[in-house]
């Protein structure tokens, strides 16, 4: 497939077939090379294919192998012009998304209690591949409409939370009676858990600022600990998706849609199978907003129990990165009502969006970039101008697979590593350590910069690990 390279970190497949945009893939040299021996670069051009879809397929930096769309593939539709949305370009974990708390402990502080402080997040954040849970499924319901404002009426966090929340924590059109009975079994028992995978709770220390104007905004200090949140919908959202993909499969012939890779399946926006794919997305993303809020709730009260006083841990934002919205942006000079798949990439709308809280419209909307286990996160804001429909990277994206990891090192091996660096690790099984060790992960620092060289985020501020907890 032709590649070529039109600026220093943005390179294009130009249209061939079927294709009714260019791709565009934002990467520098040494991230084009795993981008290359990966089949992801297929399904950029794949997704060029989709009916309706404007401007370009995008791949974000972080870019690997997924389902029909890769993660971190971007990719906006006309919805007026017969635009499709499909659940590949929201992928199975609908809404999972990246939570930052931040506090006024320095390190010094943290080291002191460390030990009581990790251990009060491993008793209290339930997590790995079983239904261990916070909240109750009663709370259920009211979650699947309201989201994490339904979290906050139920006692966990507080409303000055959901200012700090992209959509305010609540996915609007959502429709609760589209969640199959399949989906509640399957996932409504694990409402306040963290799950298993790439999935964690870190406590983190800023240990650089580099724009002290937003994180003087955002509650920033370098040298203080915060703690970074990565969940999504659990199993109810990984059905939701499953089931929506059984009826699109069926439904597309009757739209006369064919696509490259089934994995694509799809259906007009405007149409009845579209609109009932939105709202049972919409409803499997509340109860992730929820999931990421009570978990937020449980960690202030393991530092506070830990340290035997109250601690000040306010939200610094909460952000998606698997989420199908309509969005309206400029294409060709005109406003077009666009359906935005971001797959494994960050909404990063820029400075006086109407859409950001009051407090955030003067340096943009926080962008939360999460490394690997035992390297670095990133905070970035977003700018004016975003070339890829207000999206960013949201993580350092697989460099290699999970069987290929567990190659390299055990689980022991990679626990007994993280140690060695001053890593507190609290992993519910030690064998799946080795899945999510980070030499499985891109270079965080590469992929952040590619992220401000092509325009899409600006950096704020990096975060070191100090302790994990993982499933």
């Amino acid at each position: 497939m032709e590649v070529r390279r039109i600026s220093d970190v943005v390179w294009e497949i130009p249209r061939q077939g079927g294709m009714l945009v260019p791709g565009r893939i934002f990467a520098s040299d040494a991230l084009m090379e795993s981008v290359l021996r990966d089949r992801a670069i297929e399904q950029v051009a794949n997704v060029a294919h989709l009916p309706g879809i404007v401007a370009a397929s995008y791949a974000m930096p972080d870019i690997h192998w997924g389902y029909g769309f890769p993660i971190g593939g971007v990719a906006a539709t006309d919805i007026d012009a017969g635009g499709v949305v499909s659940p590949g370009g929201v992928g199975f974990d609908i809404c999972c998304g990246v939570r930052l708390l931040a506090t006024e402990l320095t390190q010094e502080e943290f080291d002191r209690h460390r030990d009581r402080i990790m251990g009060e997040l491993d008793e209290r954040i339930p997590r790995g591949l079983g239904k261990g849970a916070i909240a109750g499924r009663g709370l259920v319901g009211s979650v699947l409409i309201d989201g994490a404002r339904a979290a906050v009426g139920a006692g966990f966090g507080t409303d000055d939370d959901l200012e700090r929340c992209e959509e305010r924590g609540t996915s609007q059109g959502a429709e609760p009676d589209l969640v199959s009975d399949r989906a509640l079994n399957r996932g409504g028992g694990q409402l306040g858990s963290l799950g298993a995978g790439n999935h964690f709770l870190e406590v983190q220390v800023v240990d650089r600022v580099v724009d002290d104007v937003a994180a003087e905004t955002y509650g920033l200090r370098e040298g203080a600990v915060a703690v970074m949140i990565h969940c999504g919908s659990r199993g109810l959202g990984h059905q939701t998706c499953q089931d929506q993909l059984q009826v699109m499969g069926a439904a597309m012939s009757r739209h006369g849609i064919t696509v490259p890779d089934r994995q694509l399946a799809c259906v007009p926006v405007a149409s009845d199978e579209g609109e009932r794919y939105l709202g049972a997305m919409a409803a499997a993303a509340n109860f992730a907003w929820a999931n990421r809020h009570i978990l937020a709730h449980e960690a202030r009260r393991a530092f506070a129990d830990a340290l035997g006083k109250p601690v000040d841990m306010p939200l610094v934002f909460d952000v998606a990165h698997n989420l199908a919205k309509v969005e309206e942006h400029t294409v060709d000079g005109s406003t077009r009502r666009l359906c935005v798949h971001r797959k494994g990439a960050t909404r990063a709308f820029g400075p006086g969006h109407p859409d950001l809280p009051e407090d955030l419209r003067g340096v943009g909307q926080p962008v939360l970039i999460p490394g690997s286990m035992g390297t670095a996160s990133w905070v970035l804001h977003g700018v004016a101008e975003n070339p890829a429909f207000d999206s960013a990277a949201h993580g350092a994206g697989r460099l290699m697979s999970r069987s290929a990891a567990k190659k390299v090192k055990t689980g022991k091996e990679v626990r007994r590593d993280l140690r060695r660096a001053g890593i507190s690790i609290k992993p519910r099984s030690v064998k799946l350590l080795a899945e999510e060790a980070p030499y499985a992960y891109k270079d965080v620092d590469e992929v952040v910069r590619v992220c401000e060289a092509a325009g899409l985020a600006n950096r704020v501020a990096r975060l070191r690990p100090l302790g994990v907890v993982k499933g």
